[in-house]
């Protein structure tokens, strides 16, 4: 048996679930299980009523703009509540996308309707009419996991930060947040929020390990895990990372 274990909190598969996010759930229980580390997976679903405060390690994936809506009586239940206190008490929260958008304060419509999110974090989103999309990269601080992510981004929404909240990462190639600041993501406390579809994880293997390590340190107080090899991942996520750099993506 093995003698550390990561409990994995899927939420709202049913409904957040684009361009195949819910792979960073497969990454992060294989890098698990090649180091011996335990992991279970649990799919916490709309109406569910599990105690998050028993979870180490949340992925919420990506969903269209009615399907969020869809998910705010849920969190107006409780849930929501539930969700914030993980987050102050240092679980890891990995969001994309649609997942993202819901940390921050709202969503405003290009026609001005807001939808009130969880304000976990201090930003907001702003609705466009023409949507950001491509194959892009940014790099993350130390904090953050100190490499270069490469992914697929994909939404109108634009997403401007409070003034004391920290990005992901700076933009090098591509859109990120809003297309103006260069800002990608948000990264608060252990939670990272990222527009990269793709899913992230499989790609970009020294980030993976990085919310390993995070979700490890709050749980056990130590972080330190085993170096895989890697060699597949790192050259495949290296020539991504060349061709994006050089405008070369065209048709991938």
């Amino acid at each position: 048996m093995a003698d550390r274990s990561i409990r994995i909190a899927h939420m709202f598969p049913e409904v957040l679930n684009l361009y195949g996010d819910r792979g960073n759930i497969i990454c992060l229980k294989k890098r698990l299980e090649w180091r011996g580390i335990g992991c279970d997976v649990t799919e916490v679903k709309l109406g569910d009523q599990l105690s998050l405060s028993d979870f180490d390690l949340f992925f919420i994936g990506g969903g269209q703009d009615f399907e969020q809506e869809v998910l705010l009586s849920d969190l107006k239940a409780g849930k929501g509540d539930n969700i914030k206190a993980a987050i102050e008490d240092g679980k890891t929260f990995l969001c994309i996308c649609g997942g993202y958008q819901m940390m921050g304060h709202y969503y405003e419509t290009k026609e001005g309707e807001k939808m009130q999110f969880l304000g976990a974090v201090d930003f907001h989103t702003i609705g466009g009419d023409v949507r950001m999309i491509g194959n892009y990269a940014f790099h993350c601080p130390p904090e953050a996991g100190d490499t270069d992510i490469v992914g697929f981004e994909n939404h109108s929404g634009r997403t401007y930060l409070g003034e004391d909240t920290n990005p992901l990462g700076r933009i090098l190639s591509g859109f990120g947040n809003n297309g103006e600041d260069k800002t990608e993501g948000i990264h608060y406390k252990n939670v990272y929020g990222s527009y990269s579809h793709g899913p992230i994880l499989p790609k970009n293997p020294k980030f993976a390990d990085h919310l390993i390590s995070v979700t490890l340190k709050n749980k056990y107080g130590n972080g330190d895990i085993a170096p895989l090899p890697d060699t597949y991942e790192n050259a495949a996520h290296d020539h991504i990372l060349e061709k994006v750099l050089s405008g070369n993506m065209s048709g991938d």
